[in-house]
Order: C-alpha cells, then structure tokens, then sequence
C-alpha cells in the first residue's frame, strides 16, 4: 500500500507529537549511522565470500592451565585441588 502526500504529512505530524521535535534530529543522526554501519557490514560480508577467494583457516587457540591450581590437575581425579 503506496501512501499519498496527505496520508504521509498525517503519519509525520503524528510522528512528530509522539516523540517531540527535540528528538527527532537525534534519531535521524542515529538511524543514518546504522544504515551506513549495516551497508558497511554487506560490501565487507560481499567482498568476503567473493568467487576465487578461499576463506580464513581460523586459529584456535588452546588454555593451558597455570599456577597453584596446574599442581593438582594430575591427580586421578581430574579435579584440579591437590590430595
């Protein structure tokens, strides 16, 4: 459904009333911060899944215990505190 001017001057008024015209400047300034980061996001989530490309091995990373509590961690138990 297409809104024609009238209908779409009653929507900004009401607008307009419901959040005060104070904020509004604010919330334009927000969502066009969110609409730049989101089309940022895509042409980043595009360039990377590009055809030719091959995707990151990723790292993993492994914790090694240390400290007071690596002590115990080779008692039959497995539970960490020392006998």
């Amino acid at each position: 459904m297409v809104l024609g001017i009238s209908e779409t001057a009653i929507v900004v008024i009401v607008v307009i009333v419901v959040i005060g015209a104070k904020k509004l400047p604010e919330l334009a300034r927000s969502a066009g911060k969110s609409a730049r980061i989101l089309k940022s996001e895509v042409k980043t989530m595009k360039s990377d899944s590009a055809p030719g490309r091959s995707a990151p091995v990723p790292h993993v990373v492994r914790h090694t215990e240390s400290g007071p509590s690596a002590a115990g961690a080779d008692d039959a138990s497995g539970s960490g505190t020392p006998r």
